[in-house]
């Protein structure tokens, strides 16, 4: 007997996206106690890892769990877009003597980019999650970085949804 994963598993992701199951079971879900898990990081700095995919796959089931036992229940994922991880792909990309605005750009349309990338990773892991709004975390301006660069340090970071 042959599983042919490789070649079924793209083919229900597919089908659940055009039979729009995620919103069918939100719709269905209205009224009902609410339940919402606001997931963190990964850093949205590369593909996803091992660990990544088991946390985020055992955040699906407490949800869908959720969701059977009578709730609301809604999955809001998050990507951290800040920090060492990505300025390091940015310096490996880019060189590490560009300007901090040059680096934020980048950084930021890095970032942007794994997010898509990520996403579609846990779509095919079978992660049912509002897909079309996460939250991402951008620091609000610059720390020193390694390569020297200074600028004004704030811990504070934002949400915005996408």
């Amino acid at each position: 007997m042959r599983g042919d994963l490789a070649r079924r598993e793209p083919q229900w992701v597919k089908e659940w996206q055009e039979k729009k199951i995620y919103e069918r079971i939100r719709e269905a879900s209205r009224g009902r106690p609410k339940f919402v898990l606001h997931d963190g990081p990964p850093y949205a700095n590369g593909d996803i890892h091992i660990g990544q995919a088991v946390n985020k796959i055992l955040k699906d089931v407490v949800v869908k769990s959720r969701n059977m036992a009578g709730f609301d229940a809604v999955y809001v994922p998050g990507w951290d877009c800040h920090g060492m991880p990505i300025e390091v792909q940015i310096e490996k990309t880019y060189g590490k003597n560009i300007p901090v605005e040059k680096t934020l750009s980048l950084a930021r349309a890095y970032a942007t980019e794994q997010i898509e990338r990520q996403k579609k990773d846990f779509q095919r892991l079978g992660v049912l999650a509002t897909g079309t709004t996460p939250t991402r975390r951008w620091r609000t301006r610059a720390k020193r970085t390694r390569s020297g660069r200074s600028a004004r340090s704030s811990r504070r970071a934002i949400s915005i949804a996408a």
